[in-house]
Order: structure tokens, then C-alpha cells, then sequence
């Protein structure tokens, strides 16, 4: 009889695994639908196509290196992970089935990526990315995913990120700043004398269901990141998990509402919109320890904090066409920074030591890669291959070839 139990709970938490993986890996399409509605329709196909092959490309590196160098025969508390071992040989006693805990893994770091692609939107060579994809996915966050989730120096140190507002989020964050200094802005964004132009979208429907599809797939992000649910702790723990998730999201969307209606008068739905993923982000670093009106106050502060982060990021003339960098990275640092706040096993001192560690690491060596892609097969389109749209460019389809024919006559 115990046996029996013990193989239904294994079961039980393997297949809690693969379907909270399999919401994760949802968000891959949140992603290519929020990033397809807020660039221009000449660069709807090729968005589509980053996605879905940054998607690809994630999953092939972390199956071939990443999750070794992450996760395989590495030193308790380490700064150099082994790169070495294959996936069988760790945790042989899991209570999971090691596979699926592959896979659950594999779709973070497709997330890590996908935050990447909106922020270069519109006018990054589609080769380059797709060569810092192999980079980040296979080599970068791995490594410092080794310095926390793997047992490294971070862990030990007592730095908390649940289920990644560091390590998922603020990484995919600052890849993607220091690819977009070098980038550098799309053409007419900026006037000479600081003039902000906006660019809008061309698909604001499209935007808004994904970013329902990756409301839903937080749950399995933050749900499954508790990692068991074949008992009474943990069932509870998960449902608690889940129902701050949800409250941070619909304050952050509430408070970003309203501090659009207080600042410009309007209701602006794309500012809504990442109000509702910035409650995500900052949950993320630790959903199970607020209270659900804790989780709404954080939601709160987050919907406000990226309103404010675009407007100055733009100011600073940082061209982020989605709100990538304000909502996974300003957002990720402020879930970091509140956990302390109701996780008494979490210090600031901590937690900033962990965020300096990760975000510096990330921005570095994203940096050195980006400008050696420069430097090599250059990052950026020519003008006129901008002004024509990436789809001709790139993909040579269009995204909507009636509106372009209608427009062309």
C-alpha cells in the first residue's frame, strides 16, 4: 500500500509538471499575439517568425547544453557551473518524473527569450537575433539560472525569486537593453530638439488576447513553480499561489487605468494592458507568501511603476516598442526588492545582492554579444529596408496582403 501511494503521488506531481508546463508554453503564443498587435502590420510576419522560432531554438539548446550547465553535477553553492552530466544522472530520487521536470524548465527559458524580441521590434536583423537566441538560451541563462534554481552561490546566499522575477524576467530585461542601446531607435520615433513621437500598433485586439493568453499561462508559471500538489500543503500552497497571481494582475491593470485617466485623461489600452503583466512580474518573485490583499497592493504598484518607467524610458529615447524593458525588468526588480516585505526569510541586503549579480551578469555579457553580432553581421536593417517593413525583407509575405494591396492602390 505505501508503494501504491507513493508511485500515485509521483504521478500525481509529474503530471501537475507537464500541465503547468504545458500553460507556460502557452505563453509563447502570448507573446507572438501581444508583440504582432502593438508593432506596425510591415512587421507583423516577421515578429510571428521570431517568436516562433526563438521558441524552437530555447527548447533545442536548453535540451542539448543549457540544462546540464544549469542543473547537472554542479557545486553546491558554486560560481562556475561543471557543464557537464546528462539529464538522467541528476536526482535519481526526484518525486517527478526527471523528463518532465525538463520540460517545465525548458518553457522559462523560451520566456526569458521571448521578452527579448519585442523590445528589438521593427528594425533588428532577423539572423542576429536568431544567433543571440543560441547564446542567451544556451549559455547565458543557464548560468546564472545555475547561481539560484541550480544550487549556486545565490541559493546559498538565501536570495529568493520564486519563480523568476530575476531570473526569467529581469534576465530576458536586460538582454534586451543592452541590445536595443546598440540598436538604437526606429526612424521617426525621435525628433532633433527631444520631440516623442508615437508609433502606434497596428492590431490592438490581437494585443489584448495576448495578453489574456499570458494571464493564463501565469498560472502555470508561478502555480507550477511550487513544484508539488500531491498534498494537503502544497494543494493549498498552489491555490493560494494562484489567487494572488490572478489579484496582482487585475490591481496592476486596475491601478494603470486609472493613473492614465489621472495623467493624460484617457483610458490608453496598450498602458493597461502591461499594468496587468507588470501585477504579474512582480507577484512572480513570491506568490505564496502576501496575503490576497498584499498581492493586490503589489499588483497596484506595479500597474503605476511601468506607466511611469515607459514615459521616462522614452524620454531617455530607450525605444522599447511593446514595454518589454519597463514591464519584466523595472517590475522585476520591484517584485525582488517587495519580497522581504512579507517573506521573513528574505533579507534586502539579499535580495539587491542577487539582483546586482544577475542583471549585471545578464547586461554584460548580452552587451559583449550584441556587439560582437555588430561589429560581424550587424544588428540593424538598413533604412530603407525599415522603411519598407522587416516582412518584405525578411520573410518576403505579408502579414495582411489586402490591406497592402488596397493601401498599394
Amino acid at each position: 500500500m505505501e508503494n501504491t501511494i507513493i508511485e500515485l503521488k509521483f504521478s500525481l506531481d509529474t503530471f501537475y509538471f507537464l500541465m503547468s508546463g504545458i500553460l507556460v508554453m502557452w505563453m509563447a503564443a502570448g507573446f507572438a499575439m501581444l508583440e504582432a498587435g502593438l508593432v506596425r502590420s510591415k512587421n507583423t510576419t516577421e515578429i510571428l517568425t521570431k517568436n516562433i522560432a526563438l521558441y524552437s531554438i530555447a527548447c533545442t539548446m536548453f535540451l542539448l547544453i543549457g540544462y546540464n550547465i544549469m542543473y547537472v553535477d554542479n557545486v553546491e553553492g558554486g560560481v562556475i557551473p561543471s557543464f557537464g552530466g546528462l539529464i538522467g544522472s541528476q536526482a535519481a530520487d526526484a518525486n517527478h518524473s526527471l523528463e518532465s521536470d525538463f520540460f517545465f524548465q525548458v518553457v522559462f527559458v523560451a520566456t526569458a527569450m521571448s521578452i527579448v524580441s519585442g523590445a528589438v521590434a521593427e528594425r533588428m536583423k532577423l539572423w542576429a537575433f536568431l544567433v543571440f537566441t543560441v547564446v542567451l538560451t544556451g549559455l547565458i541563462y543557464p548560468i546564472e539560472g545555475y547561481w539560484t534554481w541550480g544550487g549556486g552561490f545565490l541559493s546559498e546566499l538565501g536570495f529568493v525569486d520564486f519563480a523568476g522575477s530575476a531570473i526569467v524576467h529581469a534576465t530576458g530585461a536586460a538582454a534586451a537593453l543592452a541590445g536595443v542601446i546598440l540598436l538604437g531607435a526606429r526612424k521617426g520615433k525621435y525628433g532633433k530638439n527631444g520631440e516623442i513621437y508615437p508609433i502606434p500598433g497596428s492590431n490592438l485586439p490581437l494585443a489584448t488576447l495576448g495578453t489574456f493568453i499570458l494571464w493564463m499561462g501565469w498560472f502555470g508559471f508561478n502555480g507550477g513553480s511550487q513544484l508539488l500538489i500531491s498534498d494537503k500543503e502544497n494543494a493549498t500552497a498552489v491555490g493560494q499561489i494562484l489567487l494572488n497571481t490572478n489579484a496582482a494582475a487585475a490591481m496592476g491593470a486596475i491601478s494603470a487605468l486609472f493613473l492614465c485617466k489621472l495623467l493624460w485623461g484617457k483610458a490608453d489600452l496598450t498602458m493597461v494592458l502591461n499594468g496587468a503583466l507588470a501585477g504579474l512580474v512582480v507577484i512572480t518573485a513570491d506568490p505564496l507568501s502576501p496575503s490576497p490583499l498584499m498581492a493586490c497592493l503589489f499588483g497596484l504598484l506595479g500597474g503605476s511603476l511601468v506607466i511611469l518607467s515607459i514615459v521616462a524610458l522614452d524620454k531617455a529615447k530607450i525605444d522599447d516598442p511593446v514595454g518589454a524593458i519597463s514591464v519584466h525588468g523595472v517590475c522585476g526588480i520591484l517584485g525582488i526588492v517587495l519580497v522581504p516585505v512579507t517573506n521573513a526569510e528574505a533579507s534586502i541586503v539579499n535580495q539587491l545582492i542577487g539582483l546586482l549579480c544577475i542583471i549585471g551578469f545578464v547586461f554584460i555579457a548580452s552587451f559583449i554579444v550584441w556587439a560582437i553580432l555588430k561589429q560581424t553581421m550587424g544588428i540593424r536593417v538598413t533604412e530603407e529596408e525599415e522603411l519598407n517593413g522587416m516582412d518584405q525583407h525578411d520573410c518576403g509575405i505579408d502579414a495582411y496582403p489586402e490591406f497592402v494591396s488596397v493601401r498599394s492602390n
